[in-house]
Formats: C-alpha cells, sequence, structure tokens
C-alpha cells in the first residue's frame, strides 16, 4: 500500500511539472529555440556578448534608416578612431565627410516649403557648447590662404527662410559634434597627435557649394577650438565633385554610370508599389504622377522627418509659398504621409540591394573613386618617408557630397557593410607606425618574413622601415579595416601572438595602384578609363 501511494505521489508530481513546463513556453517565459552569442573582433574593438534568440527577424521598416540617415545630433556614438596596440605612432589622418543637414534640393509642386530657418542662435535646437563661439569666430577676418573662388562664399549659413540647398543649424552642429569626437580621440590625455596642432597643418579641401565649406570649418573647429586660425588655414576647392583632380578625364567612368542609370530606371519602372506609391502621391496633391517624380519628393520627405514637421499638405491656391495654414491641414486625402516615404525607402533598400550584385555601380565607383585614393596614398608615403615639408598636413580633410564618398565606399570593398552615407557621415584613415623592438634586438625570422611578403610595395619607402607602417579605415567610428577589399585575407594575428587591429600600408599602396582595377580586366587608371565599356 505504501509503495503504492508514492507511485502514485510521484506520477502527480510528474505530471504538474510537464504541465509546467509546457504553460512556460506556451507563454514565451522561456526560450525553446537555442542561442548563439554574437562575437565581434578582439582587442579594443572588443564588444559585450550577447544572447541572440535564433527566432525569425523582425520585418525590415524601411524608416529606420531613414532616421540614421538623419544623424540627430543627440545621439548617442561611439567612436574608435584613435585606438591602436599600445606605443604605435600616429602619423596622419585623413578625412572625407559629407556635408551636414541641409535644406532640401527639390520642393514638391502645390506644397509649403518647410518652415526652417538657417541663421545660427545658440538659443534654439539643435544647439552645442562651441556655437556660440564658433558664430563669433566665423565673423572675423581670415581667408589669406583660401583659393580666391571661395572667399565670395558665406561662412554661415546666412537666411532666414533657408535656401534651396543650404546648410542648416542641425548640419553645423553635427559637424562641430564631429569635430569635438575627433579631438577626443587624437587630441585628449596623452595626445596622439602633437599637441600643438595647429591651423597650419590642416589642409580643409572642399567643392564649390557652400554647405561644404561651412561643414569643413565647423568640423575643424571642433577639433581645433583654441588653436584654429583661420589666417593660416589652407582651403582649396576641388571643381568637380570626385575630387579627382587632374585626372577627370575618364570616358569609361561615364558609362559605367549611364549602364547603372539604366538598370536603376528599369527596377523603378517594374516596382508596381512604387508606382501606386506615386500615384497616390500625385492625387493628394492634385498634380500628376510625372510632376511628383520630377520633384524627388524623397528629398523633401526626409527634410520633414529629420526635423520633426508634419508631412506637407495641399496648399488650395497651387503656392506653395504664401498659404500659412498650410502645416494645418488634417485631412489625410489632402497630405503626404510617412507611409508614402516608406514605400519610396522601400525601394531605394531594393535597389541598393541589387545594384551590389549587377556590379556595375562598382565598376563606376573605381574609376570614380581612385584619384581621390591615389591622392591619400600618396600623402601617406610622404609622410611615412619622413622627410617632409612645412606645407604637408598631418591632418586633410575633404568636405564633399554623398555623390563623392559613396563611390568611395565601394571601391574600398565596403558596399553592403558600410551604410548609404546620411548627414555628416565621416570616413578615416590612419596611417600608424609601429615600435622598434625593445632593446633593438632582431624579430623572429618567420615573422619578419612574412611582413616583408606583405610589403613589397611598401619597400619604396625611405627613412622608416617599411613593415612598421599600417593603416586604419573607419567609418562614422567604427573601425572597418578588415572589411575593406585591400585587407580582408590579412590575418589579425602575427606570429608574435599579439593582435593588431591594423592592416599593412604596403597592401593599401598595391590594392589603390593597381588591384583595384581588377573589376575592369584593366591594370592601371588610363587603361580603364579609355577601355571600350561592353
Amino acid at each position: 500500500m505504501l509503495a503504492r501511494n508514492r507511485f502514485i505521489l510521484l506520477l502527480v508530481v510528474g505530471v504538474v511539472l510537464a504541465a509546467l513546463s509546457y504553460s512556460l513556453q506556451y507563454l514565451q517565459l522561456m526560450p525553446v529555440a537555442p542561442v548563439e552569442a554574437v562575437r565581434s573582433g578582439g582587442g579594443k574593438n572588443r564588444k559585450r556578448v550577447n544572447p541572440v534568440l535564433l527566432t525569425p527577424p523582425a520585418t525590415p521598416d524601411p524608416l529606420a534608416g531613414a532616421y540614421l540617415y538623419c544623424n540627430t545630433p543627440n545621439r548617442t556614438q561611439q567612436t574608435w578612431e584613435g585606438h591602436s596596440p599600445a606605443d604605435y605612432q600616429l602619423l596622419s589622418v585623413q578625412v572625407m565627410i559629407r556635408h551636414g543637414d541641409r535644406y532640401p534640393l527639390y520642393s514638391i509642386p502645390r506644397t509649403k516649403k518647410p518652415p526652417i530657418d538657417c541663421i545660427l542662435s545658440p538659443n534654439k535646437k539643435p544647439s552645442h557648447p562651441l556655437l556660440s563661439s564658433f558664430i563669433a569666430h566665423m565673423g572675423k577676418d581670415g581667408q589669406e590662404n583660401w583659393d580666391a573662388s571661395l572667399t565670395s562664399l558665406p561662412r554661415l549659413p546666412n537666411h532666414s527662410a533657408c535656401e534651396m540647398g543650404e546648410l542648416t543649424q542641425t548640419g553645423v552642429v553635427q559637424h562641430l559634434r564631429n569635430g569635438q569626437l575627433l579631438r577626443g580621440a587624437y587630441l585628449r590625455g596623452p595626445p596622439l597627435l602633437p599637441a600643438s596642432l595647429g591651423s597650419s597643418q590642416v589642409l580643409l579641401e572642399t567643392t564649390g557649394k557652400s554647405r561644404t565649406l561651412q561643414s569643413g570649418l565647423a568640423l575643424l573647429y571642433g577639433l581645433l577650438p583654441g588653436g584654429h586660425q583661420r589666417s593660416a588655414l589652407r582651403v582649396r576647392q576641388h571643381w568637380n565633385a570626385l575630387f579627382c583632380g587632374r585626372s577627370c578625364d575618364c570616358p569609361a567612368r561615364q558609362r559605367h554610370l549611364e549602364a547603372e542609370q539604366r538598370r536603376q530606371y528599369r527596377l523603378r519602372v517594374a516596382d508596381t508599389r512604387l508606382d501606386r506609391a506615386y500615384v497616390a502621391m500625385a492625387a493628394a496633391l492634385g498634380v500628376s504622377p510625372r510632376a511628383i517624380r520630377a520633384a524627388n519628393p524623397v528629398d523633401a520627405l526626409l527634410c520633414h522627418l529629420c526635423h520633426g514637421l508634419p508631412f506637407p499638405c495641399r496648399v488650395a491656391d497651387g503656392n506653395g509659398d504664401n498659404d500659412s495654414n498650410a502645416f494645418s491641414v488634417s485631412a489625410a486625402t489632402t497630405c503626404l504621409t510617412p507611409a508614402h516615404l516608406a514605400e519610396i525607402r522601400r525601394q531605394q533598400e531594393e535597389d541598393e540591394r541589387e545594384r551590389r550584385g549587377a556590379g556595375l555601380y562598382h565598376r563606376y565607383a573605381v574609376l570614380a573613386a581612385q584619384p581621390y585614393l591615389e591622392r591619400c596614398a600618396a600623402r601617406m608615403e610622404r609622410v611615412a618617408r619622413g622627410n617632409l615639408s612645412p606645407t604637408e598636413p598631418l591632418v586633410t580633410l575633404a568636405s564633399a557630397h554623398d555623390i563623392t564618398l559613396t563611390p568611395v565606399l565601394s571601391a574600398l570593398g565596403l558596399e553592403g557593410v558600410a551604410a548609404f552615407p546620411g548627414f555628416a557621415a565621416r570616413l578615416v584613415m590612419e596611417l600608424w607606425r609601429r615600435p622598434p623592438p625593445a632593446g633593438g634586438g632582431a624579430r623572429d625570422r618567420e615573422t619578419e618574413r612574412g611582413r616583408d611578403r606583405e610589403t613589397e610595395r611598401g619597400r619604396e619607402l625611405k627613412g622608416r622601415r617599411s613593415d612598421d607602417l599600417f593603416v586604419r579605415v573607419l567609418y562614422n567610428g567604427e573601425d572597418l579595416t578588415f572589411h575593406t577589399a585591400f585587407c580582408r585575407t590579412h590575418p589579425r594575428h602575427t606570429h608574435t601572438h599579439t593582435h593588431t587591429p591594423l592592416c599593412p600600408l604596403g597592401r593599401f599602396l598595391r590594392f589603390v595602384r593597381g588591384e583595384i582595377f581588377s573589376p575592369l580586366n584593366a591594370t592601371s587608371y588610363q587603361e580603364a578609363c579609355h577601355a571600350s565599356v561592353p
């Protein structure tokens, strides 16, 4: 009897536990799928490991990328510029940025233009601790070392009603913040760059647009707020947005771009969802679908999203400049909505995915970006030789556009890894030198032979050990060095069992001057530029 009672008791307990386990799973109070750890690279770029449930991914939100594109200045950002193994010496920094937030370049027909004031004021949002002193500093004289073609451009945004393409206060704050981030990376604590770094050791290159000039000036003021003497700052204009200098003549580049544009057009025409969105937008505003397409509404809609403005509504008299009540219209049938922007963004994201597979844009990007990358390589060589002229800058800043930065990212092999350049995006290339071995002893022979193979091109450098020179590539503060086309296959761990989150300079030089042309079946820029395009 006692044995039977014990058996019944154990059976009841088992049933209860089984039921409880099933209930917990049903209510999703405990995971039922295996978990895996997300691990990042070692070294200083190491991040916390968090478990991730193997559940189906959520439906992508097309507007999530749009908010990243806005690059709101109050967004917390972790930066990895200036990180290296102990005792490494930073020799130079080359930065390319996209200008900051700007007013739209296109207007949507029969809507009121976004009401944004482009006169800077520390009393309106977004603001920055350096904004007031920056405004005062830009009001002083000092353009002695500027290209004459740039002296007529305004040094600050200056219209109470923003003009087309004008830099906004948000754009200025974005780059003051970028400069401050780089100052924290390179000049605070034990400085990586000379503590006396001043404007004479900095070169600003810009296109002839006020928004790029003003963005560059804002970043440099954030970097050098105490030693920023504009009279000593050298500012040079590039007449072509690709920063191609004397190498802009490249017939094949344009043909590759036209082939890519035809691909984009075919994809858009075949997208029935996008077509319905444009028809709906045109109906809401009382214009033809052709008119709404020609107005490139995504540009203006992103401005409304980034500035937290209500989406544009139809103005009854068709004059978008005179109806002060345009933003009070509430009827859904007369206003554009975030859903319209989401549909356009969805198509753009699909286009980006297909673009990577087609390869047409990458061929264009190689020819568009190689002259700029070649100048970066030449500067690194000059710095590495050690016999610098007084005019050789330690920091070079190229202030440009999305059409400049996007091809550079693609040519470096970062397409699909790096996000499309939003406002105030930054690409940084650092040149580092490894310290000599302690006591001057001989290195491990096998390690030495491996480094020799890695730096065949780098051995042309004189005055420094070529195998002691390294490059880092960072985008928006993230170290992407080992995602680049020239360094994906380079082992991060050497035979001395040390972690080196850097790439040999020789690899970068060989890539820029030869390997970069392999998608075009060419060995030089001139050969690729004058080859026939299928």
